[in-house]
């Protein structure tokens, strides 16, 4: 959009970014849901479960910390520490105090926990498949969408974390 066109009205709700990021986030929740219920997963543990199986399968013996995961998911430790707590009632994680820092929790997968890993990859396929559009669009959206949140970080916009 040029700012020179009067014809366009700049705050035309059809128009607005922050409008059609908002309707995508509820559509492409809405497809997650069905397909996370039967791992009995919501949207935001299944975040936080992608971290931890992309830890283990990095192969670290490390536990991650809360802090590790809070920052990779972009989230503060007060809104991830309930979902934790949830995963560890669900049988999925263990947390404890860390041995090196008793100030900081660390979190392991359970044998279930990693085990989940094996349902949960038939997910990006199943929502790709429900999206209907081809993977070379979602792969450039991802791109734009990677850039455009490392512009907001670096202007200091997530700087407290909000969720």
């Amino acid at each position: 959009m040029t700012m020179l066109d009067e014809d366009v009205d700049p705050l035309a709700l059809e128009r607005q970014v922050c409008f059609a990021l908002a309707i995508t986030n509820r559509a492409v929740l809405a497809i997650y849901r069905p397909l996370l219920e039967p791992l009995g997963l919501t949207h935001p543990q299944y975040l936080v479960m992608l971290a931890l199986w992309d830890h283990h399968k990095s192969g670290s013996e490390n536990a991650l910390s809360v802090k590790d995961i809070a920052s990779a998911l972009q989230l503060d430790s007060a809104t991830l520490s309930p979902m934790l707590k949830r995963l560890e009632a669900l049988g999925l994680i263990t947390r404890s105090r860390s041995s090196t820092d008793e100030r900081a929790t660390d979190v392991v997968l359970t044998e279930a926990g990693v085990q989940l890993r094996r349902r949960a990859l038939k997910i990006p396929p199943a929502v790709v498949e429900r999206l209907g559009v081809g993977l070379d669009e979602l792969e450039h959206l991802h791109d734009v969408l990677t850039r455009i949140n490392a512009a907001a970080i670096a202007a200091g916009a997530l700087d407290g974390k909000e969720s």
